[in-house]
């Protein structure tokens, strides 16, 4: 179980570096529970496939050192990486967006069940960003 659900994760996370969002989707759960950092829970693949269209807009980013951890019931995986991003466009409350690039350790928690990720859990350092598109 542990292989599968990390088989899981490396396509979720290789659709995410090639922009497919559709590939992502693929991988998703129709009730996926989306824990979006300093956000709100939000609920489905529709909803979560808005949120990456928004995010396609504002931000281009590819993961790096990407290292994937899984339960041996395959029920919980982790992903330890670094996003390295180019801020495209001014997100609502965020600073102004001018190209800045940056570099930021992150981590997502899923949890997955019948061979699908029901649970998206993301966490980076926000003061540690908007430093870094601030200089």
């Amino acid at each position: 179980m542990r292989d599968a659900a990390k088989a899981t994760m490396v396509r979720y996370f290789e659709a995410f570096n090639a922009g497919d969002i559709d590939g992502m989707l693929a991988e998703l759960d129709d009730d996926v529970a989306h824990h979006v950092n300093e956000g709100q829970i939000r609920s489905g693949k529709a909803t979560f496939a808005e949120f990456c269209a928004h995010m396609a807009r504002c931000y281009r980013e590819h993961l790096t050192e990407i290292e994937i951890f899984a339960s041996d019931d395959g029920s919980r995986a982790a992903a330890e990486f670094i996003v390295n991003g180019t801020y495209l466009a001014t997100d609502v409350g965020l600073p102004e967006a001018k190209g800045q690039t940056y570099k930021l350790p992150a981590g997502s928690f899923m949890s997955l069940q019948g061979g699908k990720i029901t649970r998206v859990t993301t966490y980076y350092n926000l003061a540690d960003w908007i430093r870094q598109v601030s200089d």
